[in-house]
């Protein structure tokens, strides 16, 4: 069988972040906190501080899934072959602030420059499954991704939930292009696996991007009057978004926060300062700015029958219901790297968990080192969905993502002993790390596309090999030392 994935380096990570043990699940009901991302990123590289987009200027976050959906992410030829390779700059940069903070990077799917993210509190992974990712391409007819959108979709305690990332037409012309492309990809998209198929089949659909809608009728003038005296509910009525919803049976159920900030594009560079550069034409200067528009913008949409549930379960213990409550939606005017500025929605998402144990639990039997091969048992559910594609992935404490493993083991490959209760795999002497270190256990589930189970951190000690590499070394160091002070001759 072909490896799995990559390697990586892990970073140092609260151990309080990792201890499954913290997650004490109430089986009526749970609360978890949402922030969605969305920007235009306009081919830059990343800033240097992201802490307002991310609530991270208060000491500790208290966010359990980050879903960030950039646009224009650079895909020039070269830096986009190499981001094929190798992680994106945005990717490895975000890693490199949540990985410390206890979250791991769950899934990702790129589209040219439209990129989507989700990283997720360490003591959630085991309770988020049946992941899969899907795109579709609207640029060209299309047949080009420079448009179009991203999707990731996931089992959230049991409950389904689905993150659109889009990049809808540009230009005040063409509306009608706009809805036309998200109505066929909601028609279109579909998943693997027996559980959902379409978009809307899923409990909540969040729908986020630059979808490029603006504002029609009032003039430049007038609407930069009535932005800077912050009267922005005098433009709300001519947002050809919200018309549209009013009109389109397919945007019906659709929700959206007040759009009580700025619109967010077209800015100077650098700057919180509207278009003042002439709009340059093939052949010369038109003299034309962008007018402002709210065009980043994010919604969500339950599913009927779980709007329906709501309304005759007030009161009720949250008997298979989804609650979504939007807490702040707001612009970050400080980021100037794009003529876009970026869009935040903070949730809670309230439900009733269906999901109350891992599907697998391991642990790492005996004392660890690369001096012998070491044991790991497991044991799944009765419904777990096991398959000969699973492995076991040893991971130092603080990996950033699901391929950031040190080394892996296939569950039926090395198996060496199973029984209804428990299973037993090993993994070889020669790819346990010599230098020991802090690691975890995760059980990778192909037909699930998750982390299933994870393990509690345990210890791995140094092998003799390296400890005998070091006493030589030193040897060799004390060695230097005398001769050095008592000549080559003694």
């Amino acid at each position: 069988m072909e490896e799995p994935g990559g390697a990586g380096a892990g970073s140092e990570m609260d151990p309080d972040n990792l201890c499954l043990e913290s997650l004490t699940l109430d089986s009526d009901k749970l609360h978890l906190q949402l922030q969605i991302v969305t920007w235009n990123v306009g081919t830059a590289s990343p800033p240097r501080d992201l802490s307002s987009l991310l609530l991270l200027e208060a000491s500790g976050s208290n966010i359990d899934l980050y879903v960030i959906g950039l646009q224009e992410v650079n895909s020039r030829v070269v830096k986009f072959l190499s981001d094929l390779a190798f992680d994106d700059t945005w990717s490895l940069f975000l890693m490199d602030i949540l990985a410390p903070l206890g979250y791991i990077k769950l899934s990702s799917i790129r589209m040219q420059g439209l990129l989507l993210l989700m990283f997720v509190k360490h003591k959630h992974i085991p309770f988020i499954q049946d992941i899969r990712t899907n795109y579709i391409r609207t640029g060209l007819y299309g047949y080009w991704g420079n448009k179009g959108g991203v999707t990731i979709r996931m089992s959230v305690y049991g409950h389904m939930l689905c993150f659109m990332n889009c990049h809808l037409p540009a230009h005040m012309e063409n509306t009608n292009q706009r809805l036309d492309d998200f109505e066929r990809m909601l028609e279109a998209q579909q998943f693997d696996g027996e559980s959902i198929g379409g978009i809307l089949d899923h409990d909540v659909v969040f729908w986020f991007g630059d979808l490029n809608f603006r504002i029609s009728d009032f003039g430049i003038h007038f609407i930069r009057e009535v932005v800077n005296s912050n009267r922005y509910n005098l433009l709300w009525e001519k947002d050809q978004l919200n018309i549209a919803k009013k009109k389109e049976r397919f945007l019906q159920g659709f929700m959206e926060g007040p759009l009580k900030f700025k619109p967010t594009y077209k800015f100077d560079l650098n700057s919180d300062v509207y278009d003042t550069r002439w709009k340059k034409s093939l052949l010369g200067f038109n003299g034309k700015k962008r007018k402002p528009a709210w065009t980043d913008r994010i919604l969500w949409k339950l599913k009927e029958d779980s709007e329906s549930e709501l309304d005759e379960a007030v009161g009720s213990d949250f008997e298979h219901i989804l609650r979504v409550n939007l807490e702040k939606y707001t612009s970050h005017m400080s980021y100037g790297i794009s003529d876009h500025k970026p869009v935040t929605g903070t949730f809670a998402l309230q439900m009733k968990p269906l999901i109350l144990e891992p599907s697998v639990t391991l642990r790492a039997e005996g004392e660890w080192n690369a001096d012998h091969d070491s044991l790991i048992s497991y044991s799944v559910s009765n419904d777990f969905p096991s398959s000969t594609w699973d492995w076991i992935g040893l991971y130092r404490v603080g990996f950033r993502h699901t391929n950031d493993y040190v080394t892996y083991a296939w569950v039926k490959d090395d198996e060496i002993s199973f029984s209804k209760d428990c299973n037993q795999v090993y993994i070889s002497a020669d790819e346990i790390p010599l230098d020991g270190g802090e690691f975890l256990l995760g059980y990778f589930c192909h037909n699930l596309q998750c982390l299933a189970g994870i393990s509690e951190p345990f210890p791995i000690q140094p092998g003799r090999t390296l400890s005998a590499k070091n006493g030589t070394e030193e040897s060799i160091d004390d060695s230097s030392k005398s001769d050095m002070f008592m000549g080559a001759g003694f």
